[in-house]
């Protein structure tokens, strides 16, 4: 077993402090992101450097391939922690901060996802950042490769949810130099390492999804993490506001955080083709009720022939070939078309008819484009509004200069009929009828007495 002995404590080390286990601060950095991009720069016969926090799985898969690992931590007990978990003849672990780290060693593989910042602890005055990358990068081999993780300071995360958090004094929040953190923005990262950037959602610490272009079906995975972290009260539809960044190019730029992979070609998943809800939402953006005919139409036909089916969110759509996007599918038509009136509600997208406003009228709209007759779906009696408070606000405006224009035609159309009312031709013809109509009621109430 490998034992933190005092050979391995390098100074500046946090003796009542954890990374691993944090009350107060994020944990390590981890994620099947983290987990895919370990496995492809890891190579047999390495001997690597890890430095900083990182969660277990990724210590684990690094013992199991390299040759030797040297991990270095700042936290007394996770230095610890790690000895007894990982100890073995090829596993060193040192306990302290990166500027106090001294050795002669040189290393395949250097890997520090987490990023920088938690290299050091407040015995260290001030490490700047790029001060902390050479540090590591001199220690590289020849043709070594480098690991590096990078939080961005404005990302997408900023339009969807203020961090409130950001004004209360945490724990590890002690006084640090501006420059101890990283660069702020993708070309400033990019002019300070030479390697391939990709982007990292929905955070270091759970990085779900590699992003390295701007593909809508990329962007839909991205898209989707994003959601299901940010479930509650946001400024922004999270889902949206992603899908939106990769349209106008920015999927890469404006993501949570970055890997830097330096002397790694990393291979990122991703296909071309829409996803057919991003067909739907764009004709009912410019109330293009053809286009939303045709899309409904040809999505429905496919529902009826295919042996999977699957939602809108969820539907592959190259020209005129369909294909599940993810998992196995399911449903009827009615529930996809419901659950594509639901979330096109939520995102706060314009609805082209002046009624129809709620999820179970605007689920028979679509049925009713292909011969279907819905009366009732689960889930669309209740009122949807929009998930972001942009959405909502904007759906606001939208409605009340809807009701503004409402109220002048109806005005209008008052006026025109008080105009024909005491026109001479109108009161000439009411005073015509109205002695048949006296004789006609006569009538009917003579004949009611038989």
């Amino acid at each position: 077993m490998t034992e933190v002995t005092r050979s391995n404590l390098v100074g500046g080390e946090m003796l009542n402090w954890s990374d691993l286990h944090p009350a107060d601060a994020r944990p390590a950095a981890g994620g099947p992101a983290a987990v895919s991009l370990l496995a492809a720069a890891l190579r047999a016969g390495d001997a690597v450097l890890v430095a900083g926090p990182h969660a277990a799985v990724l210590y684990a898969d690094l013992v199991a391939v390299a040759e030797s690992v040297d991990i270095l931590v700042r936290s007394a007990p996770d230095a610890e922690e790690l000895a007894e978990t990982l100890g073995n003849a090829k596993t060193q672990v040192y306990c302290g901060s990166l500027d106090r780290f001294e050795t002669s060693e040189t290393y395949d593989l250097i890997v520090a996802l987490d990023g920088l910042e938690r290299t050091v602890g407040p015995d260290t005055e001030s490490l700047p950042w790029s001060e902390a990358l050479s540090k590591l990068t001199t220690r590289l081999a020849p043709n070594g490769r480098l690991l590096l993780g990078a939080t961005n300071s404005f990302s997408v995360n900023r339009m969807i949810q203020p961090d409130i958090t950001a004004a209360l004094p945490r724990d590890e929040d002690w006084g640090r130099a501006v420059n101890d953190t990283a660069p702020a923005g993708l070309k400033a990262l990019q002019a300070e390492l030479q390697g391939q950037i990709v982007g990292v959602y929905p955070s270091l610490v759970e990085a779900d999804v590699m992003a390295g272009d701007n593909l809508q079906l990329t962007a839909a995975r991205a898209a989707r993490v994003v959601a299901e972290r940010n479930s509650g009260p946001t400024l922004l539809d999270p889902y949206r506001v992603v899908m939106d960044a990769a349209h106008a190019g920015l999927l890469v730029e404006l993501a949570p955080a970055w890997y830097v992979a330096v002397g790694v070609e990393v291979s990122i998943e991703s296909a071309a083709g829409e996803l057919v809800e991003e067909r739907l939402l764009a004709a009912l953006r410019v109330d293009d009720q053809l286009a939303l005919r045709r899309e409904v139409v040809a999505y429905v036909e496919w529902l009826r022939t295919a042996p999977k089916t699957g939602a809108a969110d969820n539907v592959i759509v190259a020209g005129t070939s369909y294909r599940l996007f993810e998992g196995d599918g399911g449903g009827t038509i009615e529930e996809h078309l419901a659950r594509f009136a639901r979330r096109a509600l939520e995102s706060g997208s314009r609805q082209p008819w002046p009624v129809g406003g709620d999820a179970q009228a605007l689920t028979a709209r679509l049925a009713a484009m292909v011969g279907l007759t819905v009366s009732d779906v689960p889930g669309t009696a209740e009122v949807l509004r929009p998930l972001g408070s942009a959405e909502q606000l904007a759906t606001v405006a939208r409605l009340a200069d809807e009701l503004a224009h409402s109220s002048a035609r109806a005005i209008l159309f008052q006026g025109t009929i008080n105009g024909i009312r005491k026109s001479v031709p109108y009161r000439l013809g009411h005073a015509m009828l109205n002695p048949a109509r006296v004789v006609r009621r006569r009538l009917k109430r003579a004949l009611r007495r038989r």
